[in-house]
């Protein structure tokens, strides 16, 4: 037995030890203390990753040596560690290169606690990809958040403070139905891990008992997740919490924890109800139409900004729609694609983040597409790294975002009728408005303005982070084939 099959278990648990030191240390060893703990994790994580790969299966961690109903377990295939990994760079990488953001909106006196919160963070996404109990996912979100309200109310404002109350009201409202959902599966299966509720629940729809105690809780526990991740028309909230936050918790919110909590979803859609369950519900035909809503408005709502965090928040909401259309979907291939749309829009998020971010601060502080004409002369780092995420939220050839809209028009050919030809239609659509917003802002950042001559200095971490999210998001697109032939392989075991 390898002794990497322990790693995701030292790693939650370091975590939540992490956390809890890291509120009796000052604000610098926190974060020494932090980007440790996520470094490692990444390197953790690619064992597992290598070691699942290299094996070609997956594996289940029995905590703690006991059985159901008293024990639980962690499941892990290639697709959790790929997941997981990149969850766990992101997360390193918005540490290092958010330092300054950090440091200029959160008081000395609570940075360490801002460290914390994100220690919880981190051992909640974990949790939520690799968890194999379906209770243990949903204490799990709960603890992600109340870490990233925290992260959000340490800005300090009255704005982040409101932006905060918002947030929580919807992520309680969605934690709400969440918890619901799992109590009607708990009382008509008796089952809390995921093997066990999906062999109950194939039973009952085969003998077509509780049906509608089934169906409600698929309900529940759908919206839920909807209403925490943003989807159309629960993505309101999402403007101002984005764009009121300190850039890396919008990093952090925007870029890792609502993909966490889809992917809990999917995992929930595969490793309980089973996608031909969940499709002959109906309930994957609502998701689908919200998402194809969710990507026209989304964009739409973006280009009548005028401001590029909530450009870059509105953005987000339609994203997010096409994760959620390859959910509503529900062929591999579409499940393959919203896998992937995670890991791209995972990576290219945190990066436009802190690019306006530094955007801002070089343009007098504020964050109003006036303000940032001519940024290129005076952070030409920034205007770089914030194009090359553009680009790659619109899908130019050789991003990461390319391939992801690739693989969804792919899988609109796994149907004959409306759902292909809406599929198409949204996609088509949303490229040209996606164009049209971010090819706005680039052209403003690169627009000559005669008064700008100053050039700011750029910290040498944010330019390796800048660098390495570039290039990651590179590597995405052009090894694209190699990373979509695993995850395909391990759809099968996961």
């Amino acid at each position: 037995m390898s002794f990497c099959l322990n790693f995701p278990l030292f790693m939650i648990v370091a975590s939540l030890s992490s956390s809890v030191i890291s509120t009796l240390l000052k604000g610098k060893t926190a974060r020494i203390l932090s980007l440790l703990l996520t470094g490692v994790c990444f390197i953790l994580d690619l064992n597992i990753l290598l070691y699942v790969v290299n094996t070609g299966g997956s594996y289940t961690y029995m905590m703690g040596h006991f059985p159901h109903p008293w024990g639980n377990e962690l499941k892990i295939s290639t697709i959790e560690a790929i997941i997981s990994t990149l969850f766990s760079l992101v997360l390193f990488l918005i540490l290092l290169g958010g330092k300054e953001s950090i440091e200029e909106y959160v008081d000395d006196s609570k940075q360490h606690l801002y460290y914390a919160l994100c220690d919880l963070i981190n051992s909640s996404l974990l949790v939520l990809v690799y968890t194999n109990d379906i209770f243990t996912g949903y204490v799990f979100v709960e603890i992600c958040t109340l870490a990233s309200t925290g992260i959000l109310v340490l800005r300090g404002n009255g704005k982040s403070l409101a932006a905060a109350i918002r947030y929580m009201v919807f992520a309680l409202i969605g934690s709400g139905l969440l918890l619901f959902g799992i109590v009607f599966l708990y009382n008509i299966t008796g089952n809390l891990l995921m093997p066990n509720l999906k062999e109950s629940i194939i039973n009952l729809y085969n003998t077509k008992q509780y049906y509608l105690p089934l169906l409600t809780a698929m309900c529940f526990i759908s919206v839920g997740v909807a209403i925490k991740s943003g989807l159309f028309p629960f993505h309101f909230w999402m403007a101002d919490t984005y764009g009121s936050a300190i850039p890396a918790s919008s990093g952090i919110l925007s870029g890792i924890i609502s993909k966490a909590y889809i992917f809990f979803l999917i995992k929930v859609i595969k490793d309980v109800f089973t996608i031909e369950i969940f499709k002959a519900s109906g309930i994957s035909n609502i998701i689908f139409v919200l998402a194809l809503f969710g990507i026209v408005v989304g964009s739409i709502s973006a280009i009548r900004e005028n401001d590029i965090f909530r450009m870059c928040a509105y953005s987000s909401a339609a994203q997010i729609g096409y994760i959620y259309m390859g959910i509503g979907l529900s062929t591999t291939v579409s499940i393959v694609a919203s896998l992937f749309q995670i890991c791209a829009h995972c990576i290219t998020k945190p990066a436009l983040f802190l690019s306006s971010y530094h955007l801002s601060k070089n343009s007098g502080g504020s964050s109003r597409f006036k303000a940032l004409q001519g940024s290129y002369k005076r952070d030409f780092f920034s205007t770089v790294c914030f194009s090359q995420g553009a680009f790659s939220m619109v899908g130019i050839p050789l991003t990461a975002g390319f391939m992801t809209k690739y693989l969804f028009g792919m899988s609109a050919f796994d149907y004959t009728n409306w759902e292909m030809l809406a599929t198409l239609i949204v996609l088509i659509i949303s490229t040209i408005l996606n164009t049209i917003y971010f090819t706005k802002t680039v052209v403003r950042l690169f627009t000559v303005d005669e008064n700008i001559e100053k050039k700011f200095n750029i910290s040498l971490q944010y330019r390796i982070v800048g660098i390495l999210f570039m290039i990651v998001n590179f590597g995405l697109g052009i090894f694209a084939k190699n990373y979509i032939d695993v995850i395909f392989k391990g759809l099968n075991l996961f």
